[in-house]
């Protein structure tokens, strides 16, 4: 049987299918943008998004002071007492640079760690890098613990 166009279920001839897919697959291409000067433009785009992410992270660098050293203190709980069922003196090692004032937050908690009492303290400035404080706290019901929960520079 000499070989057709076309055969009885009506596809093509794998020959003519080349030919005919060559030139529509360059069309197809230079149809929908993939050139070699819209490969060029893609990578001018793509690096131009990168220096500019660059740019904004570092300037966020900057501005956030995380390219500064951070200040040095540190508060640790050293104990705490129980005075009666509405009272509690909470004892920490608060180490912070001299001439610095700060606060710090002071809570008791009871058994189920809720707080059942809150102070913020003024720590002022002093000469002494290292201090040995102590707070005493009303509480509204009996508390089982008192502890630092926060300190930060003024």
């Amino acid at each position: 049987m000499p070989e057709s166009s076309t055969s009885n279920s009506g596809t093509t001839n794998s020959a003519d299918a080349t030919a005919v897919a060559g030139p529509a697959s360059t069309d197809l291409g230079a149809r929908y943008g993939r050139s070699p000067k819209a490969k060029r433009n893609n990578r001018l785009i793509v690096v131009t998004v990168a220096i500019g992410f660059v740019a904004v992270f570092t300037a966020w660098l900057v501005w956030g002071g995380l390219l500064e050293a951070p200040a040095q203190f540190e508060a640790k709980d050293t104990g705490f007492e129980l005075i009666d069922d509405s009272t509690v003196t909470v004892r920490w090692q608060f180490n912070v640079p001299e001439n610095t004032d700060a606060r710090c937050a002071v809570q008791a908690l009871n058994s189920t760690f809720a707080i059942v009492g809150w102070k913020v303290v003024d720590v002022p400035a002093s000469n002494l890098r290292n201090r040995a404080l102590s707070e005493t706290i009303r509480t509204t019901e009996h508390a089982v613990s008192g502890l630092i929960y926060r300190c930060w520079l003024t």
